[in-house]
């Protein structure tokens, strides 16, 4: 039987195979640019800055490494944050020193309020994400929660890797009925004094459940997701701070101290000095269970209207020392098989950034293999996402908070 392109005229059929050439090309340009990536990456060692806080993710990012060695011959090396912002600050100061190669920084995971802050300043190397075979996986539609970060088009800048969401944790045995809002947090806390409180403002969970407050009190949401001004953030933040003035005094210790931060205060929970704690982890409950942090029946929940979610993302400065080798472990990150390693509650439990309609069945499989617990909810039961506020609302709330109960 004759080919079809028999039948096509010639102009036309010269116009298809010019098509169908290039297109092969491309591909072919595309893997082998991406061979260049790994011949160059080969042998170096990825300065991955992240917050250290947390001994899970700790540990994964190690595992990432000894994989990335075994199958790249890239190393990671986590440097260990206790803020983001100290890497943001390394960067600036390599840059004012006029340093724009050989940056002692090669990757951040990074937080919305300091990606806006190094896109601003052009402290980033990209974009690149298009340039990673594994971003075929991710929805990268304009809208997605993979391309924009905070309300900040991501651009092609940074790299998903991790979803969060904001659960509070309860000992079941002890509240059978926990608050499902912030308004009834209020009430709660009146009739069960000295048994809430939060990490401090400064520490990046005490300023979600601020802006988890914020969100659920504000006449209007929406205005969050513009860059606050001094009239928009006075308006809008007043309820909250109503709110609180009257929460306050049913802290624990009246509100004149808290918690470092969301182990301290899961500790706090498993100790029964308070009721409820809080994390951006919907396993946090099924790994503390796990790892004995908390008791057996430690639970979360979320507020009825949905609570703050986000995505993850890792970045490469502009002056990074190893571009190559952390475009590696970025790409690694979203290999199918790692994604499903990470939403393993025996590891992170953390929900998959992949779009899963671009999966293979195979992979499909192997996260629907993965085991559960009864402290782990679902994603139905988590209800939905409430996004998160525009990068300098958290600025503001922290530097407000701080002048209104820190002096």
């Amino acid at each position: 039987m004759a080919s079809t392109l028999n039948y096509l005229p010639p102009t036309r059929l010269v116009t298809m195979l010019s098509i169908l050439t290039l297109g092969l090309l491309s591909q072919l340009s595309h893997a082998d640019q991406w061979q260049q990536t790994l011949d160059q990456a080969a042998g170096d060692t990825v300065y991955w800055h992240a917050w250290g806080g947390d001994t899970r993710t700790n540990d994964f990012i190690t595992w990432a490494g000894v994989q990335t060695a075994a199958l790249y011959d890239v190393k990671v090396k986590q440097v260990k944050l206790s803020s983001t912002s100290e890497a943001v600050t390394q960067v600036l100061a390599e840059k004012a020193a006029g340093q724009n190669t050989q940056g002692a920084v090669d990757m951040i995971w990074i937080n919305g309020a300091n990606f806006l802050a190094m896109k601003q300043q052009q402290l980033l190397h990209g974009p690149f994400v298009a340039q990673l075979p594994n971003a075929k996986y991710l929805d990268l539609s304009p809208t997605s929660s993979a391309t924009v970060d905070f309300t900040e088009a991501v651009d092609g800048l940074e790299v998903p890797w991790r979803l969060a969401r904001f659960v509070f944790i309860v000992d079941s045995d002890r509240v059978k009925n926990p608050p499902l809002s912030m308004a009834h947090m209020l009430t709660w806390a009146k009739q069960n004094p000295g048994r809430l409180t939060h990490p401090v403002v400064s520490n990046f969970m005490g300023t979600t459940f601020l802006k988890q407050a914020l969100i659920e009190l504000t006449p209007d949401p929406n205005v969050l997701q513009q860059p606050a001004t001094q009239e928009s953030f006075a308006s809008a933040s007043a309820p909250l701070w109503q709110w609180y003035d009257a929460i306050k005094p049913y802290l624990w210790r009246q509100g004149q101290s808290f918690p470092e931060n969301e182990t301290i205060q899961q500790q706090m929970l498993s100790d029964g000095a308070i009721d409820i704690a809080m994390a951006f982890d919907p396993a946090a409950a099924a790994a503390g269970i796990a790892s004995g942090l908390l008791p057996p029946s430690a639970r979360v929940f979320v507020p009825s209207q949905g609570s703050l979610g986000n995505v993850s993302f890792v970045a490469i400065p502009y002056n990074a020392s190893h571009i190559a080798a952390a475009k590696v472990v970025a790409n690694f990150l979203l290999q199918p098989e790692t994604q499903a390693h990470m939403q393993n509650i025996d590891v992170l439990g953390s929900f998959s950034v992949l779009d899963t309609s671009k999966i293979s069945h195979q992979h499909t499989m192997a996260f629907s293999a993965l085991p559960t617990s009864e402290a782990l909810p679902t994603l139905a039961e988590l209800g939905p996402t409430l996004l998160e506020p525009h990068a300098s609302w958290t600025t503001q709330l922290k530097q407000e908070w701080s002048k209104r109960y820190s002096q």
